[in-house]
């Protein structure tokens, strides 16, 4: 991508895997860890580049979910069209083509067309909505980001609606009144209080995760890296030693996570593309999952009889 110093908030480089923002400082600040490690991931609902580290995540969870918690934090990719800064994009038709080529890079389901028949003008309210989402628990906020980001990169659903952003609470389980109430009321000082936790610890694009230990050591992991990365900054700071939760089954992440798609199969179980679709299909056949097809790319989810 060009003119990478000046790419706007809304264009994630594929090849750094860094959705930038605007004006931001170099500054951070203490925190509090309860277990060994705490990941603070700044990131953002329509962060590209954040749905293309999904399947590392998951990994990093599965085999070293004992020994630390990830604290999500809101960032603020998008306040406006009429206030987004550099020269790489004109409008929404050119966040469609990028996002078509950023689903061809990290091999996850993007469909741009969202850009083209309904495109967002902001993605602070799908950030105030994870917000509101966070009063209800951190469970169910974390299935109700995921739940976003599925309506937005694979159902082409414009998040920035309130009731899209309704029903994903529905979906995931949330009281959606409660979730209506403190979405109006509560949550838009939450995420401004996100903004301001940026802006300290210098966050200047998405994905963004600090690994912080109980004695305040961290390393910072900028955009979107290879498994590896995230592993040896957590094994960094994770005293003595440390046993991987090795998982035996194909179907054991369909215990953990509602859906999954080809990319996050094959880094969960260390395949190859073409060996995961192959197991994924095989497992289908057994009904044990189902599979939904769409423009972007199939997910998966576990078989409604089983």
């Amino acid at each position: 991508m060009s003119n990478k110093e000046q790419m706007s908030p809304m264009m994630c480089d594929p090849e750094t895997g860094i959705c930038e923002i605007p004006q931001a400082s170099n500054e951070s600040k203490n925190m509090i860890v309860s277990k060994p490690v705490k990941l603070l991931y700044f990131t953002d609902p329509i962060c590209s580049s954040c749905w293309g580290i999904e399947p590392q995540l998951r990994k990093l969870k599965q085999e070293y979910g004992a020994s630390f918690d990830i604290e999500y934090r809101m960032g603020g990719l998008l306040k406006s069209w009429s206030e987004y800064g550099g020269s790489d994009v004109n409008g929404p038709q050119s966040v469609a083509q990028h996002w078509e080529e950023a689903s061809a890079y990290y091999n996850m389901p993007i469909d741009g067309d969202v850009w083209n028949e309904d495109p967002l003008r902001s993605s602070f309210p799908s950030a105030i909505a994870f917000k509101a989402a966070q009063l209800q628990g951190n469970h169910k906020a974390d299935q109700f980001l995921r739940r976003i980001k599925e309506m937005v990169f694979i159902e082409k659903k414009n998040i920035a609606k309130l009731k899209y952003l309704v029903q994903a609470a529905k979906d995931v389980g949330l009281d959606h009144i409660q979730f209506k109430h403190d979405y109006r009321h509560n949550a838009k000082q939450l995420f401004e209080d996100d903004l301001l936790m940026a802006k300290e610890w210098g966050v200047r694009g998405f994905p963004t995760i600090y690994f912080v230990d109980e004695e305040d050591n961290r390393f910072k992991v900028y955009g979107s890296k290879p498994y590896q990365v995230y592993e040896q900054a957590l094994l960094k700071l994770i005293p003595g030693n440390v046993i991987k939760e090795v998982v035996t089954t194909y179907d054991s992440i369909f215990q953990g996570y509602d859906t999954v798609t080809l990319k996050e199969f094959a880094v969960f179980y260390d395949k190859s593309l073409e060996e995961a679709e192959s197991i994924l299909y095989e497992l289908e056949a057994r009904k044990k999952i189902d599979r939904v097809v769409s423009k972007a790319g199939s997910i998966w989810k576990k078989a409604k009889s089983v």
